[in-house]
């Protein structure tokens, strides 16, 4: 038996979680959990409410009460609604108590000791109208490097920039609107340059990590590990522990990290062993896992294992599986900028181990997601009840009918071939359950339930039963065998319902309590089957969600171009292009510079590289938005984007570029008939245009433009269309 350490990032006690943390942050971590302790592993997994820091302190402005009473509101919310869910925690604690200050402060005075804190002025931006020194999160404004609009002045969401004060473009306090000032003022800053040939010797192995993680952290180590400043002028949080620090606090950053050692301690003391939290830090056999979104990577990556370098040495991250974002009507989950739908309201209209199942398979791992309601519907509808949900049904209630107990299990080689699929499905499922690739378990999962409706098809148990009672018997026993394994399988996943089917096999106990061997141990014959029930039920939204849905997915802007269907389309200028160089970008992993001929030569930057080869580009025709605002994209101008085929939404995880049908001119408009305005665009217009894959008669597999449930295939009139000439289903998006 191993152990395993999971760390669980710490939610903002400023509002209701919702479903972009249970995507991101939460599910993850405890499928991963269960998975372990199914094992038979022992694990500690902690996380808390994170209740300091700026997130709380603009909320308990807003309304009109302090930063404890909002802190603790929060806390008890959001642990009901994780608890709801199912998530299961060794400890779920908060970051305003005695145990996390006490070792906060424990660790800032032993850095202080070993001088790798040190005091110095800096400039931070303050609000003449507030009359305060404002935080990072009360300044917002354009991100230098990508552009990205309403970016905080710390680090930018959409490419990962982290800002020095006065870095921020148009920046503005979110209090007041008013522009703020850049004044000086003192702080202590961790000296985290000191760290940088341990931080790279210490990354050297990590190949293994996602490729996000290693992007984000890498394009940190490229300019260098800068000092980092850990206090900040503000009332609530950790009091600096050093006489003459008064109304400066340690930065959420810097302690919130070290909750996971607090809350190792803490729940150490909570069960009366106060040293086994030494068992899990100090063991090198014991690897540590962080679940994060990946707005938080460094912070684990690089700045948590400088702080426990510089500690003591304790064990550092060995995985840091950080997930991208959910998304709901085109952008990004958030509680603080709003659209977010909470867990709480969520529990109220459907079952948890539905909403588990639906974020298992729609898990924003290595892509952003988009959610929807819509989609929510087909899925459970389509995949969780028809095929899972329909076996074990059907499964347990013929059995239930016409034998009243399990049947004897058959003998021979055909009960071999039953157990030999499961034996497989479960070497597939446990290789992704170990890298962390939850999305991939969960359709072993489902391929299983589709093997075993076929194998119940194929013994048509409805004829056998008259005809032979005794094979029937047989037949339905290997069928309960994999409702068996499905029910242990999907454990991690969806607790609640495998719980119930283990009950309807008539066994004692839980699938935890058997773990995966329980697999393939056979089933004891002659056990009486309670009286089964469907444990998952369609799904039917109320009209408006739905409505809702649709109308976002062609949402079109009647107010700026108000000349009826398809008008966002009127905005793109999509035009014909050759690509005629293609260079690996200097300063990012995932990108391509390349050159393209649009009858005019232009820069384009474009994420391809997982993709393509830069040879596989070169002399390829391809469709230019040409009227897209140009942008830097690590460093380099681009001028305009490709349009190309995404299937991640639909389960995939193929990028596609769209091309032309027929061998056009370079600078041919694709303006599908349209009289195109041409006027230069942003990208979150180019958004608004819903384009998906769809079957094009005359076209094959081509790209159109949808609005409500018309469409119109992308061409440019003349009967050249918009193609892709790889295989990919019907509704992938074009972006």
């Amino acid at each position: 038996m191993a152990k395993v350490f999971i760390g669980v990032a710490w939610p903002y006690a400023n509002g209701t979680i919702h479903l972009g943390h249970l995507a991101g942050s939460l599910l993850p971590p405890d499928i991963f959990n269960r998975y372990n302790r199914m094992k038979g592993n022992e694990v500690m997994m902690v996380s808390g409410s994170d209740q300091h820091g700026t997130p709380i302190t603009v909320t308990a402005e807003k309304e009109g009460t302090t930063s404890s009473v909002i802190a603790e509101k929060f806390h008890q919310i959001n642990k009901k609604a994780i608890e709801d869910m199912r998530i299961e925690f060794s400890l779920f604690t908060k970051t305003h108590t005695d145990n996390h200050i006490g070792t906060v402060q424990e660790i800032f005075k032993k850095l202080l000791e070993k001088d790798l804190l040190y005091e110095k002025e800096t400039m931070q931006y303050y609000c003449p109208k507030c009359s305060r020194f404002l935080p990072d999160r009360y300044v917002e404004g354009v991100c230098p490097v990508c552009g990205a609009e309403n970016t905080r002045s710390d680090q930018c969401d959409a490419c990962g920039t982290t800002f020095e004060t006065g870095d921020l473009k148009d920046a503005i306090c979110v209090h007041c609107r008013t522009e703020p000032e850049v004044r000086s003022t003192k702080h202590f800053f961790l000296r985290l340059s000191a760290f940088r040939d341990r931080i790279l010797d210490y990354l050297k192995d990590k190949t293994y990590w996602r490729s996000n993680v290693e992007t984000f952290t890498s394009n940190w180590l490229k300019g260098g590990l800068k000092d980092r400043p850990i206090t900040r002028d503000m009332e609530w949080g950790i009091p600096v522990p050093v006489d003459g620090w008064e109304g400066k606090v340690i930065y959420v950053w810097f302690e919130a990290v070290i909750g996971y050692l607090s809350a190792s301690k803490e729940f150490s003391n909570i069960i009366g062993r106060p040293d086994l939290w030494k068992e899990f830090w100090t063991d090198k056999s014991v690897r540590h896992y962080y679940f994060l979104g990946k707005d938080n990577i460094p912070f684990h990556s690089i700045i948590w294992p400088a702080i426990l370098m510089g500690y003591t040495s304790l064990n550092l991250p060995y995985d840091i599986p950080a997930n991208e974002y959910l998304m709901f009507k085109g952008g990004k989950l958030s509680k603080s900028r709003g659209g977010a739908i909470d867990i709480p309201s969520v529990i109220e209209r459907f079952d948890p181990d539905v909403v588990r199942y639906y974020l298992s398979i729609n898990m924003p791992d290595t892509h952003d997601s988009d959610f929807s309601w819509e989609d929510f519907q087909v899925k459970v509808n389509n995949e969780l009840v028809s095929a899972l949900g329909n076996f074990y049904h059907r499964c347990l209630s013929f059995t239930k009918k016409n034998f009243s107990v399990i049947p004897d299990k058959p003998e021979g080689s055909e009960f071999l071939t039953v157990i030999g699929e499961i034996n497989k499905a479960m070497k597939e499922y446990e290789g992704y359950m170990e890298n962390c690739d939850f999305k991939k378990s969960m359709k072993v999962v489902m391929d299983l339930s589709r093997f075993g409706n076929r194998y119940f098809d194929s013994k048509k148990p409805w004829a056998l039963v008259k005809e032979n009672k005794e094979l029937c018997g047989e037949a339905l026993n290997a069928s309960l065998q994999i409702v068996k394994a499905l029910s242990i399988m999907a454990w991690p996943f969806m607790p609640f319902s495998s719980e119930r089917i283990w009950k309807f096999l008539g066994l004692t106990g839980t699938p935890l309590d058997h773990g995966f061997a329980g697999c393939t141990e056979p089933l004891p014959a002659g056990t009486e089957l309670p009286e089964p029930v469907p444990v998952y039920t369609k799904v039917e939204l109320p009209k408006e969600d739905v409505k809702e849905d649709t109308k976002k997915a062609a949402e079109v802007s009647i107010s700026e171009t108000p000349s009826g269907p398809f008008a966002d389309l009127k905005r793109l200028d999509i035009r014909v292009a050759e690509i005629t160089d293609a260079k690996e970008h200097p300063d990012a992993e995932k990108l391509f510079h390349m050159k393209v001929n649009v009858g005019e030569e232009r820069d384009i930057v474009a994420g391809l590289r997982a993709f393509y080869k830069k040879e596989e580009l070169i002399g390829r025709k391809v469709l230019l938005v040409y009227n897209l605002k140009p942008a830097k994209l690590r460093g380099i101008m681009s001028q305009g984007m490709l349009l190309a085929a995404d299937d991640e939404a639909l389960g995939g995880n193929t990028v596609v570029l769209l091309k032309p049908s027929k061998n056009v001119p370079n600078g041919t408009r694709f303006s599908c008939g349209l009289d195109i305005n041409g006027k230069e665009i942003e990208y979150k217009e180019f958004q608004k245009a819903v384009i998906k894959v769809t079957s094009v008669k005359d076209a094959g597999t081509a790209a159109a433009v949808f609005d409500g449930n018309e469409m119109i295939p992308l061409s440019d009139g003349k009967g050249c269309f918009a193609v892709v000439d790889r295989e990919l289903k019907d509704g992938a998006n074009v972006r």
